[in-house]
C-alpha cells in the first residue's frame, strides 16, 4: 500500500506522529495486509498514502478547490494548508479509534436505486422496526450506502430490493459509521478535534457534509467535528468542485474508486489516478488544468 512513500520526508513526519500517538503504522505497513482492515489501522495508513503522494505532485498545478471521501477530508484539508501534516496523523489516529469503538450496527450499499427511494424505504424501515437506519454515503448516481442497527438495514434492503434496487451489497465495516450510531464517537473525537490547529484552508475544502466549499478554519472544524455522524455527499462534492473551475478531476490514492465514481457524477471531465510515487512524477501540469 505505501511502497516507495514511506522515505518521503512528509511520510516520515506523519509516522513519527503516528508512533506518539501509540500507533507503530511503520510495523503495520510492513506487516500484514490484514491488518490494514481494521478501522483504527486503516484511517491512518490511508491518511499517510493520500498526503505522501500528495507530495510527489507538482507544485506547478493549479489546484482550484480538494476534497476528500470520509477521511480523506482530512487529507484534503492537508492539500489545503489547513492541518499540518503531523497534527492531522495526530487526529485521524483518534478518530479511528473513536469510531473503531462503536461496534454497534453494519452499512449495505445500495445499487440501482436513486438518493430520494433509498431515504424513503430507511423511513420506512424505521417505522416497521423502531430502528436507526439512514443513508450514509451518497456515491455516485444509483450508488448509495445505508449505515444503521443490523435489524434496520436488513428492513431497508428489504425493501429497495421489493422497490427496484438492482442489488444490495453488505459492507464488510466494523460500525455504522456516517449514523447517529456515531454520536458517543463523535464527542469524543470533537475533543481532539478541537485541540488541533486548524488554519485557513487555501484552496477551499469541498466538505463532504454538505458538499460546498469553505474557506475559513472555523467552517472547516465545524464541518469535520459533524462528518462522522453526517453522510458523505460525495455527488456534491465533485459537482461542485467542477462548478467551481475545476477542469481536470485528480484522484490521490491507492486505488480509482473515486475516479471511476467522478466519471459518473460528471461525464465528460477528464480524470486523473494518482496511486504511485511514479505516477505523481510522471504528472505534467501542462496536460491538466484547473
Amino acid at each position: 500500500m505505501a511502497d516507495g512513500l514511506t522515505s518521503l520526508p512528509i511520510a516520515e513526519e506523519m509516522l513519527a506522529a503516528a508512533s506518539e500517538s501509540g500507533l507503530d503504522l511503520r510495523a503495520v505497513l510492513d506487516g500484514d495486509d490484514e491488518q490494514l482492515r481494521a478501522t483504527e489501522i486503516a484511517q491512518p495508513a490511508l491518511l499517510l498514502v493520500e498526503c505522501a503522494l500528495r507530495s510527489t505532485l507538482s507544485s506547478e498545478l493549479d489546484v482550484v478547490a480538494v476534497a476528500g471521501h470520509s477521511v480523506g477530508e482530512y487529507a484534503a484539508a492537508v492539500a489545503a494548508g489547513a492541518l499540518a501534516p503531523a497534527d492531522a496523523m495526530r487526529v485521524v489516529v483518534e478518530r479511528g479509534r473513536a469510531m473503531a469503538s462503536m461496534r454497534e450496527g453494519t452499512m449495505s450499499a445500495l445499487l440501482g436505486i436513486d438518493a430520494d427511494a433509498a431515504s424513503e424505504v430507511c423511513g420506512d424501515a424505521e417505522r416497521e422496526t423502531g430502528e436507526i437506519v439512514v443513508v450514509a454515503n451518497h456515491n455516485a448516481p444509483g450508488q448509495l450506502v445505508i449505515s444503521g442497527t443490523r435489524a434496520g438495514v436488513d428492513a431497508a434492503a428489504r425493501l429497495a430490493m421489493e422497490r427496484g434496487a438492482r442489488r444490495v451489497i453488505p459492507l464488510n465495516v466494523s460500525g455504522a459509521f456516517h449514523s447517529p450510531l456515531m454520536t458517543a464517537a463523535a464527542t469524543r473525537f470533537a475533543q481532539t478535534l478541537d485541540a488541533a490547529t486548524v488554519s485557513d484552508p487555501l484552496p477551499p475544502v469541498v466538505c463532504n457534509v454538505d458538499g460546498r466549499p469553505v474557506r475559513s478554519a472555523a467552517e472547516l472544524r465545524e464541518r469535520l467535528r459533524a462528518q462522522l455522524t453526517a453522510p458523505v455527499r460525495w455527488i456534491d462534492c465533485v459537482q461542485s468542485l467542477v462548478e467551481l473551475g475545476a477542469e481536470t478531476l485528480i484522484e490521490v490514492g491507492p486505488c480509482a474508486v473515486l475516479s471511476g465514481l467522478a466519471r459518473r457524477i460528471v461525464p465528460g471531465t477528464p480524470t486523473v489516478s494518482v496511486s504511485s510515487a511514479e505516477a505523481g512524477a510522471r504528472l505534467d501540469p501542462a496536460m491538466v488544468a484547473g
